[in-house]
């Protein structure tokens, strides 16, 4: 009979519980920052999408969490939102929050930490300044606008060209939020690269 015997037998390798809960942990972490980040408010503009820190909280799951783990702390958050909770800026929540001018926006963060996630671990794995800056540029930026501006546009009444004129407005908060993003997950790599794991 050619059958191992139960010592012969390669050991399997068990999903080390540690690892998921840590991931589980990590998740629920970001998701709280993201409401943090909206609790100094927004700033509004008028018949616009409001100016609001979260989105450096997006870049920061994505670069940090890596794909799927960035993307799980998105919905997470989102979910929490549509179930009434609070957690934008300016203190909104719930579904009405999905059917404004952000909605668009707001569904791309899911997308924008998995675009982040995939760039920083490309290749060998390792955070680099060159991947955190393309990823939150891809991820962290073009990908909220792609789906961001149709949906503001569609639900505004607002052409394509006078949506994508309006966001304009958001470039230069966008790249500051992404030069902390990088500076934080680029020191946090230094001192506690655990955090990366995949």
């Amino acid at each position: 009979m050619n059958s191992l015997s139960s010592s012969q037998r390669p050991a399997a390798q068990p999903v080390s519980r540690s690892s998921t809960g840590r991931s589980i942990a990590y998740i629920a972490v970001f998701a709280a920052l993201v409401a943090v980040l909206g609790l100094p408010g927004n700033i509004p503009l008028p018949g616009l999408v409001p100016i609001t820190a979260q989105t450096l909280g997006v870049m920061l799951a994505g670069a940090i969490l890596g794909p799927w783990r960035g993307a799980a702390s998105m919905a997470l958050f989102l979910i929490l939102v549509a179930i009434g909770l609070p957690l934008l800026s300016g203190g909104r929540g719930g579904l009405g929050a999905f059917v404004g001018p952000s909605a668009g926006y707001l569904v791309s963060w899911i997308l924008g930490a998995a675009v982040i996630g995939w760039v920083m671990r490309s290749g060998d794995g390792r955070p680099t300044w060159t991947k955190c800056i393309v990823g939150c540029l891809l991820g962290g930026i073009l990908a909220i606008y792609a789906i961001g501006i149709p949906v503001q546009s569609f639900v505004t009444g607002m052409s394509m060209g006078q949506a994508a004129l309006s966001s304009l407005a958001f470039i230069p908060g966008d790249l500051i939020k992404l030069v902390i993003a990088c500076l934080v997950t680029m020191s946090l790599w230094k001192a506690y690269p655990r955090a990366f794991q995949r």
